[in-house]
């Protein structure tokens, strides 16, 4: 009974998702708690996972809680992106985010960023935008944290059920030399 419990154990830490590979946000833009004096013509959240095309939002509203995006959602692969109005008065805006990827919990969350407009207000003219590959997810250091534990968890159970190998082989042979 106790072999077949380590057994179901050690093949449910093998085959259970891990916290690890969660969906997180690795980047947005304009960035969360940056000021900017141009008017971006669009915002951005990049996440971990390759997103859904459908049931995503992403909206930007200012202080006064109406809403400056143009309602137009893109998704590039780990980048939801929606299109902008132009921004005129200078103050805090707000994204908010819920974003889907396949097999994951939905992401939902909340930043800012300050416009501070310009005395002449100037639209920014449209540059190439990068590709999905040359952006570089980074991870923080709890989700380091996070992974180095559950290696070490893995190691420990692993080597854990090698012993009780062991242990149960060698109680056999000596129990097989006593008939």
């Amino acid at each position: 009974m106790k072999r077949l419990a380590a057994i179901f154990l050690g093949l449910f830490l093998m085959i259970s998702p891990s916290v690890a590979l969660a969906n997180s946000v690795v980047g947005t833009d304009p960035g969360s708690g940056t000021t900017i004096t141009v008017s971006p013509n669009t915002v951005s959240v990049t996440t971990s996972a390759t997103l859904i095309d459908q049931a995503n939002t992403l909206t930007v509203s200012d202080s006064m809680g109406n809403r400056v995006d143009d309602g137009s959602i893109t998704i590039n692969d780990v980048t939801a992106i929606v299109g902008m109005k132009n921004l005129t008065n200078t103050g805090v805006y707000t994204v908010n985010y819920t974003l889907f990827a396949q097999n994951d919990d939905p992401i939902s969350g909340t930043y800012t960023f300050t416009f501070n407009a310009p005395v002449a207000v100037i639209s920014p003219t449209a540059t190439p935008s990068s590709t999905s590959s040359d952006v570089v997810p980074t991870a923080n250091s709890s989700t380091d944290t996070l992974v180095y534990g559950l290696l070490v968890a893995a190691v420990a159970v692993f080597l854990l059920l090698v012993w009780y190998a062991i242990r149960l082989a060698q109680s056999s042979k000596k129990k097989r030399k006593r008939k």
